[in-house]
């Protein structure tokens, strides 16, 4: 499997099909498994047993009156129940057993296939349907092995059973349940194909449904500021309508089962059969008894099936759409063998071209070098590609053509993990865990010491404010960290930075939201931080622009011109406009400032 992240692999499970992917799954099993074919077939065995214990009482009493063989017989009855019980107990025990197992394999093989995706696959793939294929549909694969597989192969078990014994009793007894197990399977296979479409439906409207309420959540806060709540309940309840509508049509299909008529013709036309060998002195009354009740043993494979075979389809529909995912491949790779070293912090854009979409060429040609230990701005308005040009240093993307090199060798000819554990960027965006605060700070190195974190914390000015929350370091930050501030998740990230010591360091506007006394702690901090390391600053900020020993600027998706500060203001148009922007906010702010005070 090509992947970026590899934890686990799963040789021995076969994706080449939904059938095949459970098969392999359930191979991983194989003692659990055959625990509940046994208790299966001995259910089926001890149940089949007891129609013949009766027809031999009958004939008992029937022929000479013997009440002590009648005797005899009940206890057999008493005793093979007695131990189909305890036998059941461990069939069912098993089957759970190997239900639970399975759906924690699936989900743990999914999970991983996850991580593995290259970032553009999550780009495309809403989460809320990502989500379904991770709890919903993985329970799905569950409840197919049990109650699903357990029906099956006990209701496989029922049908067998009257086909071995009914020509112990007579030969010819064999007529009827040979042909209504044909029949039966017959009906299945059609039932099954036309259940099959309809649950393929179900989980994939299942699938949108969730993906639509998991979008909205993730936007309540704008939901809410436009109002929008009538408007996105509409959009919600026609999705539910959705689903409603296929799960009704499956309710169609199962209301429709025609194989309980085949069970009572079944019953009839053994009954006329085995009244006709009765009247040819073929066989005795018992043995109408016992075929009978061997017939009857038809009833639960006829009545279950209705539900395990519903669960069947679901499940693979769920698996198919599993596989779907897993299947997907990356043209990223961990590429273990890869080139691992300490990064020295060279970096160099060769003729570079990247889009997003096939035909949206996002960066063209772009041809620029950093060199170790430089300080470089990246300027340039809204869209020009800035961020877009640095996720291609540590391969959350690949470049389409061209290459990008770090101390001279092709980012996808080095190890991944060891490429990206030396790259450390910090976006305007900042991602938070709900996690507590110390476990967010040492992220990219767990096995920090709670003095280093502490340290990290306060060389990015975030040691102060921490100390206040109600557990210090221990406290619990809500999910994307939603109980801070701007500045303090921007504060925690730069920490999380410090902390992993990378060799290059990328701040893609990552002072935005903090206030001006704080912007120059941090700023210090930063200073001090990119020394003996390459930094990319990405930032509107005019101070630290001038900073920094090289200025790259970009407009839509080129290189329009390189250099220092003041050689950018006498030589680049693009650059002065940037500026004269800069300084048109600057004398409104003052001037804004000066009419508050007064």
């Amino acid at each position: 499997m090509s992947a970026e992240f590899i934890a686990r692999t799963f040789d021995k499970i076969d994706h080449r099909s939904p059938i095949r992917f459970v098969w392999s799954h359930i191979r991983q099993h194989p003692v659990v498994a055959l625990l509940m074919v046994f208790g299966a077939f001995t259910n089926a065995a001890l149940a089949s047993i007891v129609s013949v214990f009766i027809g031999r009482a009958v004939d008992a009493i029937n022929l000479n009156n013997d009440m002590h063989y009648v005797g005899l017989m009940a206890l057999a009855i008493v005793s093979s129940q007695l131990l189909r019980g305890g036998l059941q107990f461990i069939r069912n025990y098993a089957s759970e057993t190997f239900a639970q197992r399975i759906e924690r394999d699936v989900r743990d093989e999914l999970y991983v296939s996850l991580l593995g995706k290259s970032m553009t696959f999550h780009d495309f793939q809403p989460v809320g349907e990502i989500m379904a294929r991770v709890t919903n549909d993985v329970r799905e694969i569950n409840l197919m092995m049990n109650p699903g597989v357990n029906l099956i192969v006990g209701s496989g078990m029922f049908v067998l059973l009257p086909l071995l014994v009914s020509p112990t009793i007579h030969p010819a007894l064999i007529l009827t349940p040979g042909a209504f197990i044909v029949l039966y399977l017959v009906l299945q296979y059609f039932y099954v194909r036309s259940l099959h479409d309809v649950a393929q439906h179900v989980r994939s409207s299942f699938g949108e449904m969730n993906a639509r309420l998991a979008e909205s959540l993730d936007g309540i806060e704008v939901v809410k500021g436009t109002a929008q709540e009538p408007a996105e309940i509409v959009r919600f309840n026609r999705l539910v309508d959705e689903v409603r509508g296929w799960f009704v049509a499956q309710g169609d299909i199962e209301a429709r089962y025609v194989t309980v008529l085949l069970l009572g013709l079944a019953h009839v036309v053994g009954f006329v059969h085995a009244l006709i060998l009765y009247r040819s002195g073929a066989i005795e009354t018992g043995d109408i008894v016992a075929f009978m009740g061997q017939l009857s043993l038809f009833g639960f494979p006829v009545f279950s099936s209705v539900m395990s075979f519903t669960r069947m389809a679901s499940g693979l529909a769920s698996a198919e759409r599993i596989l779907n995912v897993i299947n997907v491949k990356t043209d990223l790779d961990q590429n273990t063998q890869g080139h691992d070293a300490p990064l020295q912090g060279a970096i160099r854009f060769d003729d570079v071209n990247f889009g997003y979409l096939p035909g949206k060429q996002v960066l063209h040609d772009v041809l620029l070098t950093i060199e170790p230990g430089q300080t470089v701005a990246i300027v340039g308005q809204t869209g020009s590609g800035k961020s877009t040009l640095t996720k291609l240093i540590n391969r959350i993307y690949d470049a389409e053509s061209g290459r990008v090199l770090l101390d001279g060798i092709d980012v996808r000819d080095w190890n991944l993990a060891a490429l990206r554990s030396q790259i450390s960027i910090i976006e305007q965006e900042i991602f938070l865990f709900s996690r507590s605060v110390a476990d967010n700070i040492a992220f990219g190195r767990p096995d920090a010491t709670r003095e280093e974190i502490e340290e990290a914390a306060r060389k990015a000015q975030a040691h102060e404010f921490i100390q206040h929350m109600p557990h210090g370091y221990d406290t619990i930050i809500g999910q994307r960290g939603v109980t801070l501030s701007g500045g303090q998740r921007q504060r925690l990230a730069i920490a999380r930075a410090f902390l992993t010591d990378p060799r290059i360091l990328v701040l893609d506007d990552s002072t935005s939201a903090i206030d001006s006394a704080t912007e120059d702690r941090i700023q210090k901090a930063i200073w001090a931080a990119a020394k003996g390391r390459t930094t990319i600053l990405i930032t509107h900020r005019l101070s630290q622009i001038r900073w920094a020993d090289h200025i790259i600027v970009l407009r839509r998706g080129r290189v329009v011109a390189q250099g220092t500060h003041d050689d950018l203001l006498r030589t680049s148009e693009p650059y002065q406009r940037i500026f004269a922007k800069h300084d048109s906010k600057s004398t409104t702010r003052r001037q804004f400032s000066t009419v508050s005070s007064r």
